[in-house]
């Protein structure tokens, strides 16, 4: 484990916190990717020059977030942190960006086909019109945490699979004119299939979270239909909720 840490001793911030923090910001911003092992408490206090006692609070706040696990004969190891984002319109790509988790994108389908009737009633076409289909995987550090099916409507945007590997949907459709404006969307969870488990390296079964999202441009017009599935282990929702006065 390379990654320096600084404790400040003359902080009223307690030491086992400023440790854990600075732990849990080297875990998100990819300086100690999943699998990491830190070594021992002995070991690590030893490095810090704190107690044992200080370092065990502090890897135990991490454990209880689900940053890291206790592997018995193994030591403490780096897990696969999990994925907040936010309620509002932005793209998932986008997200990880800001959240310095580097994603990366799978293409599995990008074709014309005729428009099921749920996407064509979301986006304002006849059924049977076609419609773009792009299916992406998500990653962030090769792992898996989405798998994106989205509809676009004729002469919307005509991506390339090179496109969406480079850079998220919503930024294509910002750079072709379009303009988002608002979104209607439902969020559930389901059980995975067999070919979903597979693509999102989960057990058959295993529970995802799902959302469907109906995106409109400044006029009003639907541009995007999307039907996601995220790993529930790897991946929440948050919102902030207002008190009605």
């Amino acid at each position: 484990m390379d990654v320096a840490f600084r404790i400040d001793r003359t902080s009223p911030v307690p030491l086992y916190f400023q440790l854990s923090q600075q732990l849990e910001k080297a875990i998100e911003h990819g300086k100690l990717p999943p699998g990491t092992l830190l070594g021992n408490e002995i070991e690590l206090a030893g490095r810090l020059g704190l107690s044992r006692p200080t370092v065990r609070q502090a890897i135990q706040a991490l454990v209880e977030k689900g940053l890291l696990v206790r592997r018995r004969g193994v030591g403490t190891q780096v897990v696969h942190s999990q994925v907040r984002r936010p309620l509002e319109l932005s793209s998932l790509y986008e997200d990880l960006e800001a959240a310095g988790l580097r994603p990366t994108t799978r293409v599995l389908d990008c074709s014309l086909v005729p428009a099921p009737g749920e996407v064509a009633a979301a986006l304002g076409v006849p059924e049977g019109a076609e419609v773009h289909r792009i299916e992406r995987l998500r990653l962030t550090h090769d792992d898996p945490i989405a798998y994106l099916r989205n509809f676009l409507p004729p002469r919307t945007l005509e991506p390339t699979a090179a496109e969406l590997e480079a850079t998220g949907l919503y930024r294509l459709m910002r750079a072709s004119g379009t303009t988002l404006h608002s979104a209607r969307q439902s969020i559930g969870a389901r059980a995975a299939s067999r070919e979903e488990a597979e693509l999102l390296c989960e057990p058959k079964g295993a529970p995802l979270l799902s959302m469907r999202r109906t995106t409109f441009d400044d006029t009003g017009r639907a541009v995007e239909f999307g039907s996601h599935l995220y790993r529930a282990s790897r991946y929440t929702f948050e919102h902030q909720l207002l008190i009605r006065p």
